[in-house]
């Protein structure tokens, strides 16, 4: 499974990245379960994870207990919640796998001495982080003024891969959208 990470890092970072042995030895691989929660709010967060295959679901709860989704992220990317990482306090979301997901994870410890010993590592780990900040607030930017049906045509132009993998209940919570409206909106196009 480290293959995946490795092809992954050597696309940021080139094709010889000093350390790379060193780095790959410090990620534990994971075996996920559809549904099956890897942080649950209130939890602390003490590992981030490379997802090599599935999709994992990263909500909140609202009052009624309703599922409001932050983001879906799927194999190739990182995943964690970021504050409770890196301040130790409780999480205020939650991740879920929303398929089967192989994962490899690297604990905070691990994370703070790559940081620490391996500089590319740390570069890499800024670019992710760049990207996404830069993703989320354009999501939260471009949601808050498009239209259900706006939103709808974004994620068929952007995720399109989304669509044929995930329910309609958890599209239409992560699109802000009731799930009737969502259905009604996609038939139509």
């Amino acid at each position: 499974m480290k293959e995946f990470l490795e092809a992954h890092i050597r696309k940021r970072l080139g094709e010889n990245p000093e350390n790379l042995d060193f780095v790959l030895d410090h990620f534990e691989p994971v075996t996920v379960a559809k549904n099956e929660l890897i942080l649950t709010s209130g939890k602390t967060c003490n590992h981030i994870y490379f997802i090599v295959s599935g999709c994992l679901q990263v909500f909140v709860h609202d009052d009624d207990m309703n599922e409001n989704i932050r983001d879906l992220i799927i194999e190739d990317n990182w995943c964690s919640e970021l504050h409770s990482f890196t301040t130790g306090n409780p999480a205020n979301e939650n991740i879920k796998a929303i398929e089967p997901c192989q994962l490899l994870c690297i604990s905070k410890d691990n994370f703070a001495l790559l940081v620490q010993k391996v500089p590319q590592f740390n570069v890499a780990y800024q670019q992710i982080l760049e990207q996404s900040y830069l993703n989320s607030v354009y999501r939260i930017n471009t949601f808050v003024s498009m239209s259900a049906l706006e939103r709808l045509k974004w994620l068929m132009q952007n995720r399109p891969y989304l669509l044929n993998r995930i329910s309609s209940k958890t599209l239409a919570s992560y699109l802000g959208i009731n799930k009737d409206v969502f259905s009604r909106l996609k038939s139509k196009l």
